[in-house]
């Protein structure tokens, strides 16, 4: 097999810039880029016609491995992410158990050492239960602690929701503190409400109003508050609204910012008008909101008060997800094809491709201080992805990867398409075609004692 790729006559994306030249990938990192003569020890990939854009790096998933993997694994959910020209992906801790010691995170990433085909990161669980375990512990050698996810394992897990709690870890941790940013008081009293008018068949039209934009704004000013007073290291997961939007600054550039946020994928392409046709399969926490919300949090994206684009893939079963309210559970699979919704964006003149991997590849890189990621740079790792802007395709359950099943998007035609995955050098995902032999790498950061560098 020739280990040596040169990649001819494709369109880069990268930085800011859009230009023409080839690219040589050897030993897991790109050698070169500029015009380059093909040798005989080459595999040759054509590029005329396609976009080279730097791996994608989601920086919020739930995989569901360890002990939820009826749902979704690390090998059938990295499986679809590349496929989507995901390449790196950071996941959370609300698995079974929730990662909330040392011991069960190195555990979690020994199993991703056998199975996951993209690289791979883990946020630490912390919660009011481990809080003061993790305030004793070197958080710097963590990408990051999160508490998401972890309230459906109990309540008054949020730390929105607990501002002395909150108030610790933010005095203490030396990490990226990365929070749901929801007030459950507020939640629980709104979800009473309706309870009582309609029991526990409560319209799912109705989960943006429970689950409120004052219960979001309230917990993110908050938290954004008490990080000031800290100057801890916060990240709001997945925001939701317009209003939210203005708490954030875009004066500063993000290598120096202390307080940043990000926008998941359906909260762009989603509004509350979808209820009525996909119902509970779109119920999320935070809530997808109003048809203002999408359009602010779109230009907040662009202006660079939101600072990366996520999924939050998170994969249930469809009979999960087809129960009454309080019984259905929130979440859905995304991240075969966030590219392929921002890409739609990008054929409707709201974003550039420029932007695009900006916000999908070079910012988490910068965000989490991922070790050469992230950009199309010689020295770099070569996690590369080729684009045909022009190559419609229909969502249908034929063509998805998820171990779920099923999808939001499905009978959704989308103009453009991945072709070709590289991770760390490897032509993983090729035309539908697979190289499942390689697995991915553990993420480097730039920490002084990172206890998961290779």
């Amino acid at each position: 097999m020739k280990d040596t790729i040169l990649i001819k006559n494709t369109t880069i994306v990268n930085e800011g810039k859009i230009s023409h030249a080839d690219v040589l990938i050897s030993k897991g990192y790109i050698q070169q880029i500029g015009v380059i003569d093909s040798q005989p020890n080459y595999k040759v990939i054509d590029g005329t016609g396609k976009h080279l854009f730097p791996g994608i790096i989601d920086g919020q998933v739930h995989f569901r491995d360890p002990g939820l993997t009826h749902k979704g694994d690390l090998y059938t959910e990295s499986k679809a992410a590349i496929a989507g020209g995901v390449t790196s992906f950071i996941d959370m801790p609300n698995t079974v158990p929730n990662i909330l010691t040392v011991e069960s995170l190195k555990e979690k990433y020994g199993i991703a050492s056998k199975k996951s085909l993209a690289n791979y990161s883990f946020f630490l669980g912390v919660n009011g239960d481990n809080i003061d375990d993790i305030i004793k512990t070197d958080t710097s050698q963590f990408i990051g602690v999160s508490d998401d996810g972890l309230y459906f394992t109990k309540k008054g897990n949020l730390l929105a929701d607990n501002p002395e709690t909150m108030e610790k870890l933010f005095a203490n941790c030396k990490s990226i503190i990365a929070i749901h940013s929801e007030k459950e008081a507020i939640v629980e009293k709104n979800e009473e409400a309706y309870r009582e008018k309609y029991g526990e068949d409560i319209p799912v039209k109705f989960h943006p109003i429970i689950r409120s934009t004052e219960g979001c704004y309230d917990a993110t000013k908050r938290a954004i508050s008490l990080a000031k007073k800290h100057g801890a290291r916060l990240h709001i997961l997945h925001l939701t609204t317009e209003a939210e939007t203005h708490l954030f600054q875009n004066n500063v550039p993000l290598q120096e910012k202390k307080i940043t946020t990000e926008v998941s994928v359906h909260h762009l392409w989603f509004s509350d008008k979808d209820y009525d046709d996909l119902g509970m399969l779109i119920k999320w926490n935070p809530a997808i909101k109003t048809k203002q919300d999408k359009e602010g949090l779109l230009k907040a994206l662009l202006d660079d008060r939101i600072d990366i684009i996520t999924t939050d893939h998170a994969p249930h079963t469809l009979e999960e997800k087809q129960q009454t309210y309080f019984k259905s559970l929130s979440g859905a699979p995304m991240v075969q094809h966030t590219l392929n919704c921002m890409l739609e964006f990008y054929k409707r003149g709201l974003i550039s491709l420029e932007k695009i991997v900006e916000k999908m590849c070079h910012n988490p890189a910068i965000l989490y201080s991922m070790t050469n990621r992230g950009f199309i740079r010689e020295g770099y790792y070569a996690d590369l992805i080729l684009v045909d802007l022009n190559s419609p395709w229909t969502v249908t359950k034929d063509n998805l990867l998820y171990k779920c099943g099923w999808s939001p998007l499905e009978g959704t035609t989308f103009q453009t398409a991945v072709k070709q995955t590289f991770v760390n050098g490897q032509l993983v995902y090729n035309n539908g075609h697979w190289n499942d032999t390689h697995k991915g790498m553990s993420i480097a950061f730039n920490i002084t004692n990172n206890l998961w560098k290779h």
